[in-house]
């Protein structure tokens, strides 16, 4: 199986013995506490669950500005986007502390992580500008869901080691869905899958990306499929998680062979962070073992704000050879030809206009959903298109 991302094996900071997750709770009710925010606990997840491999905790001022410019920490480690436990106001918690994290996402605020505070430091207004500016492209006269909630987080950066106690919400919600890099790895290894093709996605799945998806694996030569949803905070107007889920698994039961696709989901807050999301998100792949990573038009983007193409050429312009193992299957954008009465990638039909497609806006499937009118055949699979119907009829 592929090697994870800067190690030999994989590590995830999670605490699997019973024993000493039970002693670290108790601990923790006398420690001193903070309640993080949902990036800090989302980023706490990925590192319990092995995604963030080969990374022992939250980054410090160094290595997230060093990541920001050069997507390499102080030691070299390759990495793509800051990894940050960001405050408003750390109190009396100071370098040598030992403290808990409580997680703001649950009720009551259980400790999501044990904490060994390295540092504490500030971000000036400046450095924080940088790391918007490098990590998001920020324009200071566009609204960026990414960046407001990176600067809604504080400028005090606590950093230093954990140890994960629990994987918040996303393990009790999503029980059937949620699984960390660790039990992905077994699961491919139980299939028996050596080739591996991820795809990810924070929406359901319309028939271009189904066939999508076929296209990778036929052309790739794999023996298996990741479809791998996010299941962590989104921007507002995006289709619930527990919606994208019913809708993906109709789909992959009806249209896919047995043992071919498997439905799973990661617990993580959307960066909207473009090309360096994009790259964030073959690492992970990579940690969970898959072989190669669907990257296709505007991934991980937002509204117009990046070039519909920037998170392929990143892995051209910015990410080191042999910087991961990895591979990248370049998609363009997928749609319906009526001329071909089929799904075809559209740069892979020159002789084609835009007449020649199917190709209907978000705002206009929206609308059509809201209105219980299925989209046509040749956009969406009636199985999929009647629960998200359902959806928008309990929302009206």
């Amino acid at each position: 199986m592929i090697r994870p991302h800067g190690s030999d094996e994989l590590n995830p900071l999670f605490v699997y013995d019973t024993a000493e997750n039970e002693a670290l709770q108790k601990e923790a009710e006398g420690l001193a506490s903070i309640v993080v925010s949902s990036a800090a606990a989302a980023n706490a997840v990925m590192l319990g669950g092995g995604y963030f491999n080969p990374l022992t905790g939250y980054m410090n001022k160094a290595d997230a500005i060093s990541v920001a410019e050069s997507m390499k920490t102080t030691s070299g480690l390759f990495w793509p986007t800051p990894v940050l436990n960001l405050l408003d106001d750390a109190g009396s918690i100071k370098a040598g502390d030992r403290i808990a994290l409580k997680d703001p996402n649950v009720e009551g605020n259980p400790v999501v992580a044990v904490m060994d505070v390295e540092a504490v430091e500030t971000l000036t207004a400046d450095e924080k500008k940088l790391i918007a500016d490098k990590v998001y492209a920020a324009s200071p006269d566009e609204a960026h869901p990414g960046v407001d909630a990176f600067n809604a987080q504080g400028n005090v950066i606590l950093s230093g080691p954990i140890k994960v106690l629990n994987f918040s919400y996303f393990q009790t919600e999503f029980p059937d869905t949620f699984r960390t890099a660790v039990e992905i790895r077994n699961e491919i290894a139980e299939r028996g899958w050596k080739k591996i093709v991820a795809f990810q996605t924070r929406n359901p799945m319309h028939l271009a990306h189904e066939e999508l998806c076929h296209m990778a694996m036929e052309r790739l030569g794999c023996d298996g499929l990741v479809i791998h949803m996010l299941l962590g905070k989104l921007k507002a107007g995006d289709i619930p998680a527990p919606v994208r889920d019913a809708a993906i698994r109709k789909m992959v039961e009806l249209y896919f062979p047995e043992n071919s696709a498997m439905v799973t989901g990661y617990g993580f807050d959307m960066l909207y962070a473009g090309p360096r999301e994009a790259v964030l998100h073959a690492v992970f792949r990579q940690n969970m073992g898959a072989t190669h990573f669907i990257i296709g038009r505007d991934h991980a983007g937002v509204g117009d704000h990046y070039g519909a193409f920037d998170a392929q050429t990143i892995f051209d312009d910015q990410v080191p050879a042999g910087a991961l193992d990895i591979e990248i299957f370049r998609a363009d954008h997928t749609a319906y030809s009526k001329k071909l009465d089929k799904v075809v990638m559209m740069c892979e039909a020159p002789d084609h206009s835009k007449e020649d497609f199917v190709l209907l806006s978000g705002t206009k499937v929206r609308e059509l959903l809201g209105n219980g009118i299925a989209p046509p055949k040749e956009f969406s699979r009636p199985e999929v298109a009647q629960i998200l119907m359902d959806y928008y009829r309990s929302i009206s």
